[in-house]
């Protein structure tokens, strides 16, 4: 799908995308390894962004020094990161974007691995996050499987009644990404080290939203 054409929709991550909450989801899972005598590495932290709650416990567990199973890990985790989310700032850019699709009539669509009760919880102190009125949650008792999958997209695209393939999905994970691409959406990656490639490219890695805003803006509408 072209840059220059205004997409049918835009479907947006939550962590790491609109909220600064990856790092301190990586710090409480760390922690919580810890707590069990484990250690996860920098890519092994990578690999739990934009995967689902119980999904990463197990993901965890299994590299533990003892597998402690998902509930036990999840005890010591949840009181860690509801802590941490309290304090998790708006991504540069992220409200301006939201509040331009709003007033402009493009259609969104939150679509992340986190559940209601967490989404509910981190959008507290972010009132603008209720702009986005249709919602995918992790769990969602409509959706099949989550991210990397593309079913939390295309499920999110039937309720918007569009086409996943004239969709904009902005995402920030690998396995948030893979989804988007899986489904046939444009893809853009919040990658504030790598910064900007060609616009052309798809999946196009971005350094912030603001990008996308000023595509948006220039879009034949």
């Amino acid at each position: 799908m072209s840059i220059r054409i205004r997409p049918a929709a835009c479907l947006f991550d939550l962590d790491g995308l609109l909220l600064n909450t990856e790092p301190l989801h990586g710090r409480a899972w760390a922690e919580a390894a810890a707590h069990f005598g484990g250690h996860l590495s920098d890519d092994e932290l990578l690999q739990l962004r934009g995967r689902r709650r119980q999904d990463c416990a197990q993901h965890v567990s299994e590299r533990l020094p003892e597998p402690v199973g998902t509930e036990a890990l999840l005890a010591v985790q949840q009181p860690i990161v509801k802590k941490l989310l309290v304090k998790a700032n708006a991504m540069p850019a992220a409200n301006d974007l939201i509040r331009f699709c709003h007033r402009e009539k493009i259609p969104m669509a939150l679509v992340t691995s986190s559940s209601e009760e967490s989404v509910r919880f981190k959008s507290g102190p972010h009132p603008w996050l209720g702009l986005i009125e249709v919602r995918i949650y992790g769990d969602d008792p409509e959706l099949i499987a989550g991210k990397p999958d593309p079913a939390p997209f295309l499920l999110a695209a039937r309720r918007l009644r569009v086409s996943p393939k004239q969709c904009w999905a902005l995402e920030d994970s690998r396995a948030g990404t893979a989804a988007a691409k899986a489904a046939g959406c444009r893809v853009w990656v919040l990658d504030r080290e790598t910064g900007c490639d060609s616009l052309e490219v798809d999946p196009c890695h971005i350094s912030s939203l603001s990008t996308v805003l000023d595509c948006l803006i220039n879009t034949d509408g």
